[in-house]
């Protein structure tokens, strides 16, 4: 493309509309096919490039002198992104909740982008709205919520969890704002952070957040529950929320929750479930009595780009009495017309953003084109595996596992013999990071009881144990030789 002429001119042919509908055409396929050679050729899942040296590369881009060219500017973002992007689509990607997406979702997230629905307003996306309250509706359904339920599509489980417990904070001060300050939110020790992020920018007490111990099985003990319950009744300490968590990030673990609802019932505590990574449970065919109770929980968090295999963002927040939703709406009158309220449906009632991404599309293509089956059949391979994996990890002597998880999460260590045994700690990160600049495979790390461990989250069904195998042997090799390193001479390590 020539770059001379008025400027206006220039930027025009970039523009997607009905005359350059041969060019987006063109454009977009040379985009895929260097995702497609990229995918096909990666035999790891990261390169291993440290952050330093690909930032000097990215530093020396000046945007201030554009290349004039899709083609030219793909070459140069081979370079800087998918040359050393981390694949979540790899076999030995084992780190974090990212799941590989399928398909469908990606012709979603074609179509929504070109498109660009806002989903605020009926009069910026029309059938968009209408799309996500059916899945709304189609999720309230499998969660057993009940006539009432509604809720919202969000950008993540941080931003679910959050408007839940603004939901919840607002139904507690109904009788008067002057005990927000002693206002508390109870949770697990393994729940998710963003109970206490939320409970800071919510502007709850620095104390707010009340922790309660789990058991073996890294589940809430519904006792220390009851006990906490007991203690703010008689301190008059308004239990503004029990959060409960349906499939913990590090353990997988599900919270007793019929026990836990029937502690919140008798309390008046809104019952708030974070589901993001249980959601997955919802389409099994084998598991879903894992999450029976559920549907007695006020709110849930539900993160569909976890183990419904959306590519981000793909949320959701869920609530049992539609009213609650009232308290994020606010007035603004170029998006809520005088009149309008109850004839035309606004999202922008619902939702703490405004603009807003059509990101329900790409799980309502999956549904029309895979069904619901597929989705759990993929779920519980992922969660066959985690359980095929404890097994492995617990007969090897190099290793010692945690907890046998619900899910598909499994958290372990490298466990040196005595005299090395004092540096299992620094072993295991270690071999995290030995194993992550190979780019052979990645891997998580947690601490548990004051302690390093590493961890699995398996969510790719291409995923076999062999993968899983050959990982732990490279781990336990970095760690074993970092541990020969250190031990004194003469003196053997195991």
């Amino acid at each position: 493309m020539k770059m001379d002429g008025r400027p206006v001119d220039v930027a025009k042919p970039h523009l997607f509309n009905e005359r350059t509908l041969d060019g987006y055409r063109r454009t977009l396929a040379d985009g895929i096919d260097r995702v497609v050679s990229r995918i096909g050729r990666a035999d790891r899942p990261f390169t291993g490039i440290s952050a330093a040296a690909l930032a000097r590369e990215i530093a020396e881009v000046d945007l201030d002198r554009p290349l004039g060219e899709a083609a030219v500017a793909l070459d140069e973002l081979e370079d800087v992104y998918l040359r050393d992007a981390v694949y979540f689509h790899h076999p030995r990607y084992l780190a974090h909740l990212n799941c590989p997406v399928v398909i469908p979702a990606l012709l979603g997230e074609a179509v929504l982008t070109a498109v660009n629905s806002s989903l605020d307003t009926w009069d910026q996306s029309a059938g968009g709205t209408l799309i996500e309250r059916r899945l709304i509706d189609w999720t309230a359904g499998r969660l057993g919520l009940g006539p009432y339920a509604d809720g919202v599509f969000t950008s993540g489980g941080t931003q679910s969890n959050l408007h839940a417990l603004l939901l919840a904070r607002e139904e507690a001060l109904a009788g008067g704002r002057e005990k927000q300050h002693r206002l508390r939110v109870i949770t697990s020790e393994a729940a998710h952070f963003s109970v206490r992020k939320s409970a800071k920018l919510l502007g709850l007490a620095p104390n707010a957040v009340i922790v309660v111990e789990t058991d073996a099985d890294r589940r809430m003990r519904p006792a220390a529950l009851a006990r906490e319950l007991d203690r703010c009744r008689r301190e008059n300490l308004p239990v503004m929320a029990v959060v409960a968590t349906a499939g913990t990030t590090d353990f997988g673990s599900i919270d007793p929750l019929p026990e836990i609802a029937r502690l919140c019932a008798g309390a008046g505590a809104w019952l708030h479930a974070d589901a993001a990574y249980g959601c997955g449970l919802l389409v099994s065919r084998t598991r879903r009595h894992l999450l029976d109770g559920v549907e007695r929980a006020d709110s849930v968090t539900v993160d569909f780009h976890k183990s419904f295999f959306q590519p981000v963002s793909s949320s959701a927040v869920l609530v049992r009495d539609r009213a609650v939703l009232r308290h994020a709406a606010y007035h603004a009158d170029y998006l809520n017309p005088a009149g309008t309220a109850g004839r035309i449906p606004n999202q922008v009632d619902k939702s703490l953003q405004t603009t807003r991404r059509f990101d329900a599309l790409k799980l309502w293509l999956t549904l029309r084109v895979m069904g619901p089956d597929a989705i759990g059949a993929l779920f519980d391979e992922v969660v066959d595996l985690a359980a095929a994996t404890w097994v492995l990890l617990n007969e090897d002597p190099r290793f010692e596992v945690v907890t046998r998880a619900q899910l598909s999460t499994v958290v372990f260590r490298y466990l040196p013999a005595d005299p090395g045994r004092a540096l299992a700690g620094e072993a295991n990160l270690y071999a995290r990071e030995a194993l992550a600049a190979s780019g052979a495979a990645m891997v998580a790390a947690t601490r548990v009881d004051g302690r390093h461990y590493l961890k699995f989250t398996l969510l790719n069904p291409e995923t076999t144990l062999d993968d899983i195998a050959h990982v732990l042997d490279l781990l336990a090799g970095h760690a074993e030789r970092y541990v020969n390193d250190r031990v004194p001479l003469g003196v053997s390590a195991g």
